[in-house]
């Protein structure tokens, strides 16, 4: 089945996907292909409590841009914008463990499928709030893991599942790609002590005003989406073609 969307007067076709992680859970998402397989990528993951309807308003923006998209439905989640996160009600039916670390294998499972069947070009992850300290890591543990990273309200979220103050940090000291950190206003401290050990190429931007968690800070709803919009074009200037 293919849904048709329409975003700013630009017509895309969302496609809905489905494929295995490491553990064989089914994992559900929804690929936005506006262009061909050479144009560049954005594996899009969601933040906590949320599904890959965290994205219904981006993506389509994103394919303005000149960029493929898909957003998946990790296995730590429940939904939002109406869209229920399919992927966590399977872990919880199977009885598969669903914290945020859990859902790491999502995130690497979601990478290979899009280098392995539908992107030929440049590949750029994009998290939220958990996910995207988990990109973070990704990134610095395995450097062909993408090509850019953007990171939406990152910080060390993890002690509470028995992992360091700077499980995070650590890794981010490996980054090699560009990597755009953002986050709400008052959420600096969560994420300074990882940007300030990334060596790589790297830009942060915080509003003038609150701001918000995640990449909601994007939505129209969000007041400031329009400078946080602005910051996250110029850095993804660099992935596609002059």
């Amino acid at each position: 089945m293919i849904l048709l969307l329409t975003a700013l007067f630009f017509s895309i076709e969302l496609q809905p996907v489905e494929f295995p992680s490491t553990d064989r859970l089914m994992i559900t998402g929804d690929l936005y292909m506006a262009h061909e397989e050479a144009a560049p990528f954005i594996v899009l993951f969601h933040q906590a409590g949320f599904s890959r309807g965290e994205y219904r308003e981006l993506a389509p923006k994103l394919n303005k841009l000149g960029f493929n998209c898909l957003a998946i439905d990790q296995r730590s989640g429940e939904g939002v914008n109406g869209i229920n996160n399919e992927t966590a009600t399977r872990a919880k039916e199977k009885n598969l463990p669903h914290t945020y670390l859990d859902a790491m294998i999502d995130l690497e499972a979601a990478v290979e499928f899009v280098r392995g069947k539908k992107a030929k070009g440049k590949l750029i992850v994009w998290g939220s709030s958990y996910s995207a300290a988990l990109v973070l890591y990704l990134a610095g543990e395995k450097p062909e893991f993408a090509d850019g990273v953007l990171a939406f309200s990152p910080g060390e979220y993890f002690e509470r599942d028995g992992k360091t103050a700077d499980y995070i940090q650590q890794r981010a000291a490996k980054i090699k790609v560009p990597v755009f950190i953002t986050s709400a206003l008052n959420e600096k401290t969560y994420w300074a002590d990882i940007f300030k050990l990334i060596s790589a190429e790297k830009e942060w931007f915080l509003p003038s005003s609150k701001g918000i968690h995640g990449s909601r800070a994007l939505w129209e709803s969000t007041p400031e989406h329009p400078v946080y919009w602005e910051a996250v074009k110029k850095f993804l200037e660099r992935f596609t073609p002059k």
